[in-house]
């Protein structure tokens, strides 16, 4: 090793070492509302406190505290990989986030709660699944073997042990392209995309351990299917609770499920919404390059619900007037202060567009070095490169 990365090495210390902590803490605030519940008064109101600490308060905190641009030098990373105290919490988050779901589903069964007390439950056991689904993202990327059982095993509660198998091997490769599930194509809703992506992952997960169990001359049946190895922790799992609790907490067991795969979902909406790799002559796509992340699609709720988007640009964006024609068409509705805003740049080509580009009511894709847009039948194309500073525009 160089003396340059020693000194570097010397120097690396992460600031966060000990809030990572926070990564096992937070989950298992999800048992909170329950607890008021037994221990202080039985009022309905203590079971939504942990579903508006997912919804609101957390996303209250994530934009005061904003983005940590903060990375470890690429020297550290192969001894930060190496620091199993990082892997340790990873390992600690998977009981947390087991007893968790337990707790909630023995909560639903044994406790007369009404209705929205249930769903409060069943709200909050979904992130609670959703935790678990990103906790097995990361799991399922190791190498060893402790870990791929891990992930196996924190996925098994909400049904979703395909799920590092689609993802790795499948969503991996296929990503912005027509092929991929978990890819929203341009126009496409997102309760759509969800009947399409949900039972998409399944069978392309289905599909790849299938072949590579064929090319060690496997059945797919055989147990040493990765996903039905998940699968069977699932069903004991389920066979357990009813068992012990009754039929009555199987509706709460699927609902809390399908929240939790939900929340992956909505997530693979909005970061792939439109994204479209480019066809090369040979028929393969082309590669995922970083003018792909130029620009952040940020999802707000608007007048029909899930469908409002406004486009930031991390740069400053400078247009030309033929390209800002397009978006007066009447297909697409546009804030009067951002029609306003774009026919005063085109008739100074140069300037920036400021930050904020777009507000519509509509849908965006972000295509190569442009947008293509589409608001009922319309479809405009606007190009917008991000290189045109420096020529003519």
């Amino acid at each position: 090793m160089s003396s340059a990365a020693i000194s570097v090495s010397h120097a690396y210390r992460d600031r966060k070492r000990y809030l990572w902590l926070l990564s096992i803490f937070v989950p298992a605030l999800m048992n909170a509302g329950p607890l008021l519940y037994l221990l202080v008064s039985p009022r309905v109101l203590w079971l939504w406190l942990p579903v508006a600490f997912n919804y609101i308060v957390m996303p209250l905190v994530d934009f005061v505290v904003g983005e940590d641009p903060s990375n470890p030098p690429e020297s550290e990373v192969a001894a930060l990989e190496e620091d199993r105290y990082y892997r340790y919490i990873t390992y600690a988050i998977v009981p947390v986030l087991w007893t968790t779901y337990i707790f909630a589903a023995w909560f639903v069964a044994r406790h007369p709660i009404p209705w929205y007390g249930v769903l409060a439950v069943i709200l909050t056991a979904g992130s609670a699944g959703g935790y678990s689904i990103n906790v097995g993202h990361e799991l399922g990327h190791k190498q060893t073997g402790v870990e791929r059982w891990l992930a196996k095993i924190i996925l098994a509660p909400t049904g979703y042990g395909h799920f590092t198998i689609e993802h790795n091997r499948g969503h991996h490769i296929d990503v912005a392209t027509p092929g991929d599930s978990a890819s929203a194509r341009m126009g496409e809703g997102i309760w759509r995309f969800a009947l399409r992506e949900m039972p998409g992952a399944v069978m392309r997960a289905w599909s790849i351990e299938k072949q590579r169990l064929a090319r060690h001359r496997h059945s797919a049946w055989s147990s040493n299917n990765d996903i039905l190895q998940s699968w069977l922790i699932t069903f004991g799992f389920y066979a357990v609770m009813i068992a012990w609790l009754g039929l009555r907490v199987l509706p709460f067991l699927i609902l809390s499920a399908l929240w939790a795969n939900f929340q992956l979902t909505s997530a693979n909406y909005v970061e792939h919404y439109g994204l479209l790799r480019r066809t090369l002559t040979d028929g393969s796509f082309e590669r995922c390059q970083p003018r792909f992340e130029f620009f952040v699609l940020a999802a707000r709720f608007g007048r029909h619900g899930f469908d409002r988007f406004e486009l930031l640009a991390r740069d400053e964006i400078h247009v030309g007037e033929e390209l800002l024609h397009p978006l007066t068409h009447k297909g697409v509705e546009l804030g009067a202060h951002t029609l306003r805003r774009a026919r005063s740049v085109s008739h100074q080509p140069r300037q920036p567009v400021e930050n904020r580009i777009i507000g519509l009511h509509g849908h965006l894709i972000c295509h190569l070095y442009g947008f293509r847009l589409e608001a009922g039948q319309a479809r405009i194309i606007a190009k917008l490169d991000r290189s045109c500073r420096s020529s003519a525009c």
